[in-house]
This record gives C-alpha cells, sequence and structure tokens, in this order.
C-alpha cells in the first residue's frame, strides 16, 4: 500500500445462496443479489453498497458543510441514479447525485458546497483508484 497513512479491514464472508456478509469495524452487513440475478434479495447488492457509499459520502461532507457554516441539516437527503452498462466489462457507467438542502441557503453557500462535495473521500478514490492486490488463500483444514 504506497502512501497509506493507515491500515483498514473489512472481511467478506460466504453465508448461502447469492448472500455474504460483510465485517468491519463490528458491524455486519449482509450483502446479496435481487431474485432476477438469482439472490433472495436479503440486503443490498455490491454495486448498491458501492453507489450507497458515494450518496453516504456526499451527505457527511454536505452536513459537515452545514454545520460549519451554522446552518441546519435538517431536510439534507441525497439521491442518486445510476445506470450501469456491460460494454466491454459490466460496470457502473454514470451516477448522478441530487442533493437536497434546506431552504434558505444562500446562493454563495451553495458554490461553495457543490466545490466541497466534489472532493469526498468516496469521489477522490473513485477519480484517483487505488491499487488491487487480489492474491489467493486456501482453507486451512
Amino acid at each position: 500500500m504506497s502512501n497509506a497513512t493507515k491500515t483498514a479491514q473489512v472481511s467478506v464472508a460466504f453465508a448461502g445462496g447469492e448472500e455474504y456478509v460483510v465485517a468491519m469495524r463490528g458491524h455486519l452487513v449482509p450483502t446479496d443479489q435481487p431474485p432476477a440475478d438469482g439472490g433472495a434479495d436479503a440486503g443490498p447488492s455490491p454495486v448498491e453498497l458501492l453507489v450507497g457509499s458515494m450518496a453516504t459520502c456526499t451527505a457527511f461532507y454536505a452536513g459537515r458543510f452545514l454545520d460549519r457554516h451554522g446552518l441546519p441539516r435538517a431536510g439534507l437527503r441525497v439521491t442518486a441514479d445510476y445506470r450501469m452498462g456491460a460494454d466491454p466489462q459490466r460496470r457502473v457507467t454514470d451516477v448522478r447525485l441530487d442533493v437536497t438542502v434546506p431552504a434558505g441557503l444562500p446562493e454563495s453557500r451553495k458554490t461553495a458546497l457543490l466545490a466541497v462535495l466534489q472532493h469526498c473521500t468516496v469521489h477522490n478514490t473513485l477519480r484517483h483508484p487505488p491499487e488491487i492486490i487480489i492474491e489467493l488463500d486456501e482453507v486451512e483444514s
């Protein structure tokens, strides 16, 4: 891991069918596929978690911005719409994030908020992808 300031770990374990459980910092998040993709819909899909992470990170940065400027968070909401593509590889092709802010946000603050939201941690990561290394380990018997 080059230029990393700290390491963290997320673990994913098979739960059955198409369901996996993600463990991080003591939290468990089930994931699954929708029935159309062979799953039982026991949780969000990995792609939904990815898009959800983008929306959540945006909401977090917006909330912090509002706090810094003494503005309320009431009504703050982020809605994400995304499209999937299959050429040449299946992937998310585009994401639209609509940020609903509290009424009365001054125009000058809107411009500054949009600038801040362009640099949330998840967006920075997607714009500058990390090195991904995949290794195989065998189950110990």
